[in-house]
């Protein structure tokens, strides 16, 4: 495909990165020289250095012929502006970056009526972080089929009861079926099959048939961690804004600590019933004066990466149960992984994500059936979402009589809203949706687990 992608900042950047990887055809758009400077030296794309929501800069770009305009600058109106001359020019289908929160009511305008699809990197990060507030065990869950099926991101310590445990002995002994569909021991990364044993220190993907057979699962190992009450976020970014109002609806005590006072009005006019202090959230003066000793949870969206990592560090040191940061930059993720039960959320790889998975759906020119893909592990697995079509050569043979490709797992199949975690006996069937791990990242179709 011909992608066109206008704005080279944080979130134009990993879409670039990512769909140059994939073989796409990608032309950048973006009005400072040095940024395409950067991304064409790093990565295989033509640059054109402009204002993208400008007709002449956009044609120049060839948007009459390419297959998708991603608009992914600052501001949203230029990227509405943008998607809508583009679609002037010819373009096959539009994407744009929206993440005003007065804009979030409008969503189903600017998609149905005006052709545009919308990505909010900042409320799909708020979304991520309120999933493993709401299942406190988890370092990240990810949610497939309706939210039918989960794949739920665990680290084992070292007091574990499922330490020096096969997968096999772990089945028999918790009489619970599960999956282990992911495992990252230190820098490794792979696909774990039956003779896997648990150890220490490993972080690990797990699903099961309901997200209640996940708690009794990690209630017996000892996993399950008590409901979360009083949640602390640590800057008052949009995204602090969309999790709050989440949080706030589901009875959680929410309090927001930010610097600026601008924004800390802004905020209690828009939340009146978050808790808005307005501080330097990395003081830890500002954080025991605001009773983080009594705090469930620390959420630390600033807008720096750094900052986060202060503050993160030190709510690990006060023993917070949940410990949840914000990091854009690749180079400072090893950092907090040293922070073993902290979750790491960046919009812009979310939002990457996404961005890969709508062009893989649009790609094949055979009849696609992807539905959804999310990268894991640092995005070093794909965990992918079809739909079986009745022309699909997978279908009505048994697990155990298809010859898959290796670094991959079935881990589940939602049939008729029911989650079968399948085994060498199952097979599938038209209308299943199946959810796909790899370590590979080279899959449209379902018929691409199978070997030629």
């Amino acid at each position: 495909m011909k992608v066109v992608v206008v704005g080279a900042g944080k979130v134009g950047k990993a879409i670039i990165e990512h769909l140059s990887k994939e073989g796409h055809v990608v032309v950048v758009i973006d009005v400072l020289s040095s940024n395409i400077e950067e991304i064409i030296s790093k990565n295989d794309v033509f640059g054109v250095c402009g204002n993208g929501a400008s007709y002449d800069i956009l044609k120049s770009a060839g948007v009459a012929k390419s297959d998708l305009l991603i608009a992914a600058t600052s501001r949203d109106e230029t990227n509405i502006l943008t998607c809508l001359i583009a679609q002037k020019l010819g373009v096959k289908s539009t994407v744009a970056r929206v993440r005003n929160y007065e804009y979030s009511n409008q969503i189903d305008i600017f998609q149905k009526d005006l052709g545009i699809m919308i990505i909010n990197p900042e409320k799909e990060t708020a979304n991520e972080i309120v999933k493993v507030i709401n299942f406190p065990a988890a370092l990240r869950m990810e949610s497939f089929a309706k939210n039918n099926a989960d794949l739920v991101e665990i680290y084992i310590p070292d007091d574990c009861a499922l330490v020096g445990l096969s997968l096999a002995a772990a089945v028999l002994k918790y009489q619970i079926k599960f999956l282990v569909c992911a495992v990252q021991r230190g820098e490794e990364v792979f696909i774990p099959d039956g003779k896997y044993v648990f150890t220490a220190k490993d972080k690990i993907y797990l699903t099961s048939t309901t997200k209640a057979n996940i708690r009794r699962f990690l209630n017996k190992c000892g996993l399950l961690e008590e409901k979360l009450n009083n949640i602390m976020i640590i800057g008052g970014s949009i995204t602090s804004v969309y999790l709050a109002k989440e949080l706030i609806k589901a009875k959680y005590n929410v309090k927001i600590i930010e610097k600026d006072i601008k924004k800390c009005k802004e905020i209690s006019l828009l939340l009146p019933k978050v808790t808005v202090i307005n501080g330097d959230g990395s003081d830890n003066i500002v954080l025991e004066d605001e009773g983080i000793q009594k705090t469930d949870a620390i959420v630390a969206l600033t807008g720096t990466d750094e900052e986060n990592i202060i503050i993160s560090m030190y709510a690990y040191k006060q023993n917070i149960h949940k410990i949840i940061s914000k990091i854009n930059k690749p180079s400072l993720i090893g950092i907090m992984e040293s922070i073993s039960v902290a979750t790491i959320v960046s919009p812009k790889d979310v939002t990457a994500s996404n961005i890969v998975s709508y062009v893989r759906s649009k790609n094949n020119v055979r009849g696609n059936n992807l539905i959804s893909l999310r990268k894991l592990i640092n995005n070093k697995v794909e965990a992918l979402e079809f739909i079986a079509k009745d022309n699909n050569k997978v279908l009505n043979t048994q697990f155990k009589n298809l010859k898959l490709k290796k670094n991959l797992l079935i881990a589940s199949i939602v049939r008729d809203g029911n989650v079968i975690i399948p085994n060498g006996e199952d097979m599938i069937i038209p209308n299943d949706q199946v959810i796909v791990v790899t370590t590979s990242s080279n899959y449209n179709m379902l018929d691409d687990i199978l070997e030629q």
